[in-house]
């Protein structure tokens, strides 16, 4: 029986000490993820309280107080009372195009996450043109903004669209500029 060196370089490849070495860096990478968030999302709650109490105190006036001991659970009560909140359609508008534009603006963004690689082997698609295709993804989310705008049939809703589209764009080609400069840098 003749055994081919491929079929033993596979063997070895998948190894159990290799698999395991690679899941304990994937477990330390996401605890060292959810630390940087946790840490970043009780900062922003921290000054998101501080900036209300603060504000309430230049305009002497109470700030929030009833969400728990000296209001530290205000920014909790907003979100949920957000997540409550009733879905609003325009009566008249395109009930199509009004809900699903935030979703197009939403998914490109995390979709352009997709070739950003957060290690040395995790990166969802591993392309030669990651940073043109991370441009292009991220560029559609003006067109749901646009949508949005335009199918709730209100000239000033549809206004306030195109003016956050022209900002998204304008804002683009900056960002676009400095991308590809670093890129080429990085390429010589």
């Amino acid at each position: 029986m003749i055994i081919d060196t491929t079929e033993v370089q596979a063997i070895n490849s998948f190894s159990r000490l290799e698999s395991l070495q690679e899941v304990y860096g994937i477990i330390w990478m996401l605890v060292y993820i959810l630390t940087t968030v946790l840490g970043i999302t009780i900062g922003v709650l921290v000054i998101v309280w501080l900036e209300r109490e603060i504000s309430a105190g230049i305009q002497q006036r109470i700030g929030p107080e009833y969400a728990g001991p000296l209001g530290i659970l205000q920014a909790l009560a907003d979100g949920t009372k957000l997540l409550f909140k009733e879905n609003l359609l325009p009566s008249r508008g395109d009930n199509r195009l009004f809900s699903i534009g935030p979703s197009i603006a939403v998914i490109s963004i995390l979709l352009s996450y997709s070739v950003i690689p957060f290690g040395y082997h995790l990166v969802l698609a591993d392309l030669s043109i990651g940073v043109f295709l991370w441009i292009a993804i991220s560029s559609i989310a003006p067109v749901g903004l646009l949508m949005s705008g335009y199918g709730s049939n209100n000239k000033y809703s549809f206004l306030g669209g195109l003016r956050a589209a022209a900002q998204s764009i304008s804002y683009e080609i900056p960002l676009t500029l400095c991308v590809l400069s670093i890129s080429l840098r990085v390429i010589r």
